[in-house]
């Protein structure tokens, strides 16, 4: 089975590198160096040939937010949608105002992004996530990198049983690429994407 490959994006240029390399879904974000946040989102109008997901993320730093920024990611959802955006990309550690974001998203699916790997149980809340309809989660693996979180990237893989996708992301590159989708089994790949070359030679290195 072919892995898809989600280019993490922070420009117009970098989003037609992506494409031109052969990347199959983007992810829109900005101020990828901080772990992303929120992006512009005039950059949905130009019409790419790919789905682009959206980062809603109204700040670096932690992931449990005061009421006034939880509205603001309502608000970010519901322009994401109306721009045309195809996915969201979000959360909350407090679950229940991440169902709430789960929500304002629909009927776009959703990612769970990075959050994921400061749940002191990793497993409990991929039970739980699972449980709120979530499609897929942006894990390391609970490591500074997806490579050397590949063991418990293997392990959520194995306890996701295709309930939902687990999609690593951190630190990979066309280097280490395939040894980790063949240690972990996963069926997409992130990473960022500034050039064509890099998306030209992760997809070599997978086939």
């Amino acid at each position: 089975m072919p892995i898809l490959i989600e280019g993490a994006v922070e420009s117009l240029e970098a989003a037609l590198a992506a494409v031109e390399g052969g990347a199959d879904r983007l992810e829109l974000c900005t101020d990828l160096a901080h772990g992303g946040t929120t992006p512009d989102l005039k950059l949905l109008q130009f019409q790419l040939p790919i789905p682009v997901f959206v980062l809603v993320r109204p700040r670096a730093g932690d992931f449990v937010y005061t009421d006034a920024e939880h509205r603001t990611m309502l608000e970010q959802i519901s322009r994401a949608r109306s721009a045309g955006a195809h996915g969201i990309v979000t959360g909350d550690l407090r679950l229940d105002r991440t169902r709430d974001l789960i929500a304002a998203a629909r009927p776009l699916p959703v990612t769970f992004h990075r959050a994921f790997d400061v749940f002191p149980d990793r497993s409990e809340a991929l039970e739980r996530l699972i449980s709120l309809g979530v499609e897929r989660v942006l894990t390391s693996g609970g490591a500074s990198t997806a490579p050397e979180g590949a063991e418990e990237i293997r392990r959520l893989v194995v306890q996701a049983k295709g309930r939902i996708e687990i999609l690593p992301g951190g630190g990979i590159n066309p280097n280490n690429v395939a040894r980790l989708v063949h240690q972990t089994g996963v069926r997409e790949v992130h990473f960022s994407v500034k050039d064509a070359e890099k998306v030209r030679a992760v997809v070599r290195n997978l086939r």
